[in-house]
């Protein structure tokens, strides 16, 4: 049997009840001079981040506050944060928050060391000097950007997502407690939740998987299938909670090292030309992406239906792909999910400009099928 070669990163993370109380502990193994914490202006104002701010000066860190980021992280945001971390003179990077922040983080820790603008480095492996030491505290139970090897940041220009991607941008440590994320809505919680599934299954059929992300991508899989309905109908179980950081944090082992797909390609380019929530994007894309990449990768998307628990049969790919469809409406239904990309204002106009700028996003390269703008612009079409 030959085993083709792949790389595994992931970063030291510690994952339970209390863990958000050990960030004294954990940047003072970088020996701040100032840490920058990176977070949002919602966020800044809760117990959560008064909390790590009370842990900094009792152990006398010093520390300034960056919270100047959006939902989709703007480049001038990045570089706003970037030339705050110059010139208060920081060495060390905390971010609080759900994906936005922690991309943001990312981002200035890239151009803090590397001094060009942050749209320079898109793509895989631009980025030549290592980041500041970074310590993550996520607050969604879905993006997996505090363990990623991947920073995606809006092109206010060009109005796309960049994706960047690049083991230097996995952070130091990530704090992963599920109690942060109490405060998310249900269409949040619904958002975040079914980004994490995208993520393991994309994961699952990327061309780049190996028996490590595959593993991981499946039992986060079988969690979300189980644990976000409930975690919707009841978000102040901390039980459900932590199952779902739990499917978040092992779909992000899957995705970071084996890549993503054509879901991810097309989300980037619908979040960066509409302003949309990434979760969103996904859900809506996701099962029109599968119809067009099953045969492809059928018994793939068999293992994933089996651990969605559909019993699907490989020998019969037409109705094991209506099934496993049939079944991701269904829940997407379930979790509040709307149906179509016209609901988040996307014209027909737009198709030919998104289609491609998806067709040149990274994460395409690693997707089952390969895909044209014109297979693009049909998805769409479907999607609508």
């Amino acid at each position: 049997m030959i085993v083709p070669l792949r790389k595994c990163l992931v970063p030291e993370f510690i994952l339970g009840d209390g863990a958000t109380n050990l960030a004294n502990r954990y940047i003072k193994f970088f020996n701040p001079k100032k840490v920058l914490v990176v977070t949002d202006r919602g966020l800044k104002k809760t117990k959560l981040v008064s909390n790590v701010e009370k842990q900094l000066k009792a152990d006398n860190i010093s520390y300034c506050i960056y919270d100047n980021i959006s939902p989709n992280p703007r480049d001038y945001e990045v570089m706003e944060g970037a030339d705050v971390y110059r010139k208060e003179d920081c060495n060390v990077i905390l971010a609080i928050g759900g994906g936005s922040p922690t991309d943001a983080a990312k981002g200035i820790g890239i151009v803090s060391t590397n001094h060009h603008h942050i749209k320079s480095f898109e793509g895989v492996d631009k980025i030549l000097a290592p980041m500041p030491p970074l310590v993550c505290i996520p607050t969604t139970a879905g993006t997996s950007a505090d363990i990623s090897q991947f920073a995606i940041i809006l092109d206010t220009e060009l109005k796309t997502k960049l994706a960047i991607i690049s083991k230097t941008v996995v952070p130091d440590t990530s704090l992963i407690d599920a109690e942060t994320t109490l405060t998310m809505d249900k269409e949040l919680t619904a958002a975040t939740g079914i980004d994490a599934l995208v993520h393991a299954i994309e994961a699952y059929v990327s061309t780049a998987s190996s028996v490590i992300t595959d593993m991981n991508a499946l039992e986060a899989i079988k969690l979300v299938k189980q644990y976000l309905p409930l975690t919707i109908k009841s978000p102040l179980n901390l039980e459900y909670r932590n199952k779902m950081m739990l499917a978040s944090l092992l779909a992000g082992i899957a995705f970071s090292n084996a890549s993503l797909g054509l879901v991810h390609a097309m989300a980037h380019a619908l979040g960066g030309l509409k302003d949309a929530p990434h979760g969103m994007c996904n859900a809506i894309l996701l099962d029109h992406v599968i119809d067009f990449n099953f045969e492809s990768a059928t018994n793939k998307y068999v293992d994933i239906g089996n651990a969605f628990g559909i019993n699907l049969d490989s020998s019969n790919p037409a109705s094991s792909k209506a099934l496993l469809i049939e079944a991701l409406q269904e829940f997407k239904h379930i979790c509040g999910i709307q149906p179509g990309l016209k609901q988040i204002g996307l014209k027909k106009a737009d198709f030919r400009e998104l289609a491609q700028k998806a067709y040149n996003d990274s994460c395409i390269v690693t997707n089952p099928k390969d895909a044209e703008i014109a297979d693009i612009e049909k998805i769409l079409e479907y999607a609508w």
